[in-house]
């Protein structure tokens, strides 16, 4: 996965899921993916060292990947913008409605 496609599934993830970590987590999460700090920066910022900064973050990444295979709702949030873009793609004519219809009730079934 290039760094983008991280950086934005952890974005996602984080925002999912930030109130499951410690305030700690939280802090080097958003400072290392929203703010885009460096490790360096984050670490003066902390008073500790790069490598502890990059310990917690990977920990604390890997961590959010366990709530995403347990709860899944970054899966389920992905499912929904689907159909919801297929709803958007419809010129909603008359024989539009069935599938309108199957599409609403796809995301009814998402829990």
């Amino acid at each position: 996965m290039n760094d983008l496609l991280k950086t934005m599934r952890m974005n996602y993830l984080f925002d999912f899921y930030q109130s499951l970590l410690t305030d700690k987590q939280r802090n080097y999460l958003e400072k290392y993916y929203m703010d885009d700090e460096s490790l360096s920066e984050i670490a003066e910022t902390f008073d500790v060292s790069r490598q502890a900064v990059y310990d917690n973050i990977r920990r604390t990444s890997e961590l959010l990947e366990e709530y995403e295979a347990k709860l899944g709702l970054y899966k389920k949030f992905e499912e929904r913008q689907a159909i919801y873009e297929k709803i958007m793609a419809l010129n909603v004519l008359e024989s539009d409605k069935q599938r309108i219809t199957e599409y609403i009730e796809q995301l009814q079934r998402i829990e």
